[in-house]
């Protein structure tokens, strides 16, 4: 018997200053057997850096044809495609095709290190990419904040950020590796 996602839920109110933005999001996410409380997390980051009412998870691990997230116009054309994690150089070529702009969160240390040197200069050829690395710090301080139910608050300012529950706030990093 194949096991099933585990249901979280959140509520994201986002403070982002920098694009003017400002909403609450409530928020389900699945996670996925194979994937690991930190990448949910840092698909929950993602989705805060590019908060918006059209913003959504998609099908991510169960399916090679969608992103962890995206953004879609009115018409159904993609504007946002934005990876998790290490992702093929190929579909990231395939991703680009398709959307007007392609974003991956890298995490891993070490791991994106390898990823990196291996794919920059192939990626650099990709107009519309941008990848940010994650550091461990940040990817551990948003993995403390899980609860089933989360009530949390992403604010972003001149660049900095934050993810918080109640009192507890986290500096949230990501250092731009193109774009």
């Amino acid at each position: 018997m194949a096991l099933k996602s585990t249901v979280f839920k959140a509520e994201l109110q986002v403070n982002d200053m920098d694009r003017h933005y400002y909403a609450a999001h409530t928020l389900t996410l699945a996670r996925h057997p194979s994937e690991t409380d930190e990448r949910m997390m840092v698909r929950l980051l993602a989705f805060a850096f590019h908060a918006d009412e059209r913003m959504v998870f998609g099908k991510g691990l169960s399916d090679d044809d969608e992103p962890d997230l995206w953004q879609k116009d009115f018409t159904g054309a993609i504007e946002q495609w934005v990876e998790v994690g290490l992702p093929d150089e190929r579909r990231l070529r395939k991703a680009a095709g398709r959307a007007a702009q392609v974003v991956v969160y890298a995490y891993g240390e070490r791991a994106v290190d390898v990823w990196w040197s291996a794919n920059q200069s192939a990626l650099a050829r990709l107009r519309n990419l941008v990848v940010y690395r994650l550091p461990a710090a940040t990817t551990a301080g948003a993995t403390a904040l899980i609860e089933r139910t989360m009530q949390l608050q992403f604010t972003l300012t001149d660049g900095e950020a934050w993810l918080g529950r109640g009192e507890t706030m986290v500096p949230i990093e990501r250092v731009a590796l193109s774009g």
